[in-house]
Parts: C-alpha cells; sequence; structure tokens
C-alpha cells in the first residue's frame, strides 16, 4: 500500500514486520545498483536502532551477491559519545549486524568517532564527507523516528534543529544529558534518497503525529525534490487511515 502524505512525503506499508524487513532491503539494494550504474559507487548513510539492525541482517543474509559491495561507501547519520567497540554503538551494530560480512573495503567505512572531543570530531567529519564525495549528494541516508518524534539525533527542541550553516554537528541532547554527533537538515534533506523506517505498535502513534503535523524533528525531513519515503509495517502505520 501506498499513501501520499504531501509532496515531501510519501508512504510505502509492504505488509507484516517480515515483509517490510524485505522491502527495505530490496529498496536500498535498488538505490544502491541505480547509483553504482550512473556514477560507479554508492554513498549510503546508515541508522541505528532496531529495524535498521533487521534490515542490515537481511542484506547479509539474502543480499551478499546483489551488487558489487567493493563499490559501497559506509557513513552514519549520527553516533552516540561512546567508543567504536561500545554495546551503544551505531557503528558497532551496523557492523556486527552484517556488514562485517559484505566485503565492504576497510577503506570505504567512515565511522563517526563518539569518543573524545565530539565537537572536533564532527568538524571532522564534516570534511570528509566533503571531500570522498566532491560535490556529490549522499545515494541514501536511512533514518529512524523515536518514540518522541527525533530522527537521528536531532531531538525535539535541541538547537540541532535550526543549524543551517554546517552538514554535521555535535548536538546537546538535554534529554539523555549528553551530546551526540547528527547530520543536520540540509546534509540530510540533499541525499537522492531518504528512507525512514518503523515497525511495531508502540510506533503507531508518533507515526500518525510526525505525518500530520510539522511539530516534530522527523516531519521536517524531505523536500519535494528529495521527498522523504516512509517503509512502514502495518503495525506503525495503523493510525493513518483513521480519522
Amino acid at each position: 500500500m501506498f499513501i501520499t502524505i504531501d509532496t515531501r512525503r510519501k508512504v510505502v506499508v509492504p505488509g507484516n514486520e517480515s515483509e517490510t524487513v524485505a522491502y527495505a532491503a530490496g529498496h536500498f539494494i535498488k538505490c544502491a545498483k541505480t547509483a553504482i550504474e550512473f556514477h560507479g559507487t554508492f554513498f549510503v548513510a546508515l541508522s541505528g536502532g532496531s529495524t535498521p539492525k533487521q534490515i542490515y541482517e537481511k542484506l547479509a543474509s539474502n543480499h551478499k551477491n546483489s551488487i558489487d559491495w567493493q563499490k559501497v561507501f559506509l557513513f552514519w547519520s549520527d553516533e552516540r559519545a561512546v567508543p567504536a567497540d561500545h554495546p551503544d554503538s551505531n557503528y558497532k551494530m551496523a557492523m556486527d549486524s552484517g556488514f562485517t560480512k559484505l566485503g565492504v573495503p576497510p577503506s570505504h567505512i567512515f565511522r563517526m568517532k563518539g569518543e573524545g572531543d565530539i565537537t572536533v570530531h564532527a568538524t571532522e567529519y564534516e570534511a570528509l564527507i566533503n571531500k570522498t564525495l566532491n560535490k556529490r549528494h549522499f545515494d541514501l541516508i536511512m533514518l529512524g523516528v523515536g518514540e518522541d518524534g527525533h530522527t537521528a539525533s536531532l531531538f525535539p527542541g535541541t538547537k540541532g534543529l535550526t543549524i543551517t550553516d554546517k552538514l554535521v554537528i555535535a548536538n546537546e541532547v538535554p534529554q539523555k544529558n549528553t551530546l551526540r554527533m547528527t547530520f543536520t537538515y540540509p546534509l540530510i534533506n540533499s541525499a537522492h534518497n531518504i528512507a525512514f523506517y518503523a515497525m511495531g505498535k508502540n510506533k503507531e502513534e508518533i507515526i500518525k503525529k510526525v505525518l500530520t503535523t510539522d511539530l516534530f524533528p522527523s516531519s521536517l525531513v524531505g523536500n519535494e525534490l528529495h521527498p522523504a519515503l516512509w517503509i512502514l509495517d502495518t503495525s506503525a502505520a495503523s493510525l493513518l487511515n483513521r480519522s
């Protein structure tokens, strides 16, 4: 089922949880094939979260031979203030969930440094993106949505929501009593493909709120040139058809 929310956002509901994970993995591969065909490389920014974890597992189990993984470049859309081997690391989760099995060259894997001075590392990461992509936009940015409506590490009420002159920042998140490194709206909304993933009954309320108002960080992702695609299972999307 497809739902057009507005010119900035579209929704696809492939079915139950397993069907949605399979669809999301297929969408990843489709974006990669298109980018590799036209540019010879695929630039993707990964997300943390339980649903992306399942997508990474599906890529490793079902799509090892679907694309040339040697042409894939991995970045991350946000990271916690932890080192690479910490259980809360988005980098560690993605690598452990499948990317260590897919043959992406180590020189093509660019983790966000969550340890040390995150403010300095955010500036360095922005420079790295500019150098590596060389005026190209990301082919795919993967995102989740929290039950408070945050995405990446753009939390409600934080300064990162108003940043327009930087691509990557250290965002102070009082709700978590921490700094987190995150992409900003200018970088996210410039991607050729922007994909949100949400599954489960616990997401139905925030999904309806995010997609029917502009009150949440997730609501502001997507534009007419690069609409955000929301990939939802039937449970997460269950309130969208109700008044």
